[in-house]
């Protein structure tokens, strides 16, 4: 939970570099968040048949969407990739896959262009 919550504490910040972890933890939680919701969506009528989407996980995903562009692009970094690879993701299929690929690589190791390597740094 603490990853999720450090990167709801670097809401905006799009520059640095972010460790596997932070971003899976991050997806992991916000998933499941967005499951609870989605539940209480339908056990409340506020879930929407034709969207696929209720109101509190409407919401909930609305908020968490700059985080996870920014916990994206920091992830990106890590692997020496410009946050312009996020891009790639509008491909259908492919692109989804190449993502993949890219963020379950392991940091390039010591400094890159994006900033020390953040397994180096004692939290």
């Amino acid at each position: 939970m603490n990853w999720f919550l450090m990167v709801l504490k670097k809401y905006a910040t799009f520059s640095g570099r972010a460790q596997r972890a932070e971003y899976w933890y991050f997806l992991l939680f916000s998933s499941l968040i967005v499951i609870a919701l989605s539940v209480i969506d339908s056990l409340t009528g506020s879930y929407n048949e034709e969207t696929g989407w209720g109101l509190l996980s409407g919401l909930f995903s609305i908020a968490v969407l700059i985080p996870s562009i920014a916990v994206g692009v920091r992830r990106l970094h890590d692997t020496a990739r410009t946050g312009w690879w996020l891009l790639i993701g509008m491909i259908p299929l492919i692109g989804t896959i190449v993502l993949i690929v890219l963020f379950v690589q392991d940091s390039t190791p010591g400094d890159n262009a994006y900033g020390p390597n953040p397994k180096a740094i004692v939290r």
